[in-house]
């Protein structure tokens, strides 16, 4: 599947603007493209008692899969610092879920932005793989 890399980053450009970050004041969106074709998106949800917060990574994937999206091709995450923002450790972890093939576009603005796969980010990720070989 081609990727609209412009139409993903817009889209998670307009994505911060539903961000809750009252602490912080750093927004983040957050875009997906699923195999369907459908793009979901997402912001950050901050909270008084930091680890309840969400990112807008996972919001984004959590609103997908609640839809019933399985397969993924691309996320983009954007802030509102210009700058490049990268995937926390727990957002790898959680988006590895879903394949280390993902491409990852982290996006300063509309023109400056950077695609990576996930495995480049998480090599050597804990998947499903370990997980049932444990037991």
């Amino acid at each position: 599947m081609e990727i609209d890399y412009k139409k993903l980053i817009q889209a998670s450009i307009d994505a911060q603007k539903n961000c809750y970050a009252p602490y912080s004041k750093f927004s983040v969106g957050a875009s997906v493209l699923c195999e369907s074709g459908k793009i979901y998106t997402g912001a950050n949800i901050e909270n008084a008692s930091f680890p309840a917060g969400i990112c807008a990574e996972r919001v984004a994937f959590s609103k997908a899969i609640s839809e019933g999206e399985k397969n993924f091709v691309a996320i983009c995450i954007t802030n509102s610092k210009d700058s490049f923002a990268y995937p926390c450790g727990v957002c790898r972890q959680f988006l590895s879920e879903f394949g280390s093939d993902l491409v990852v576009i982290i996006a300063k603005n509309i023109n400056e932005f950077e695609t990576h796969k996930l495995s480049e980010l998480l090599p050597h990720s804990f998947d499903k793989k370990i997980c049932f070989s444990i037991i």
